[in-house]
């Protein structure tokens, strides 16, 4: 396997990302060298990933606000998403996320389901 080597920084997480990006066209078929090559190299950009980049702790408003502030995200972006109220209300947490809303989020967002639906408080009622 030629060229690969441990990630230690952020110059070699970011050499790895180039490598590999360039199998995304045209992914290598597994057990060929360039395969292999490939999950190594996929492999050490997760468990970097894992190590270095936290992913916040909280409900799913507080996952929410992370995204935007985070991200680059915006409410408005959020909006167009799940509707401008129900962003909104969302928010602050006057109304819960439903499935659709959280499947909506989580493909646009990269945001993985399990962090966008446990049970939290809302302020008043709903429904």
């Amino acid at each position: 396997m030629m060229n690969v080597k441990p990630l230690h920084n952020e110059q070699d997480y970011e050499w790895a990302i180039s490598e590999v990006t360039r199998y995304f066209e045209s992914q290598p078929r597994p057990g060929t060298e360039e395969g292999d090559r490939f999950e190594v190299l996929a492999t050490l950009i997760k468990e970097y990933e894992d190590e270095h980049f936290e992913i916040p702790k909280g409900d799913p408003v507080d996952i929410l606000k992370f995204a935007i502030e985070s991200m680059g995200r915006s409410q408005a972006d959020l909006a167009k998403l799940i509707g401008r109220n129900r962003a909104s209300e969302i928010l602050n947490r006057v109304r819960p996320l439903n499935l659709d809303m959280i499947r909506s989020i989580s493909a646009a967002w990269h945001i993985p389901t399990d962090l966008l639906i446990s049970r939290y408080d809302v302020t008043r009622g709903y429904g």
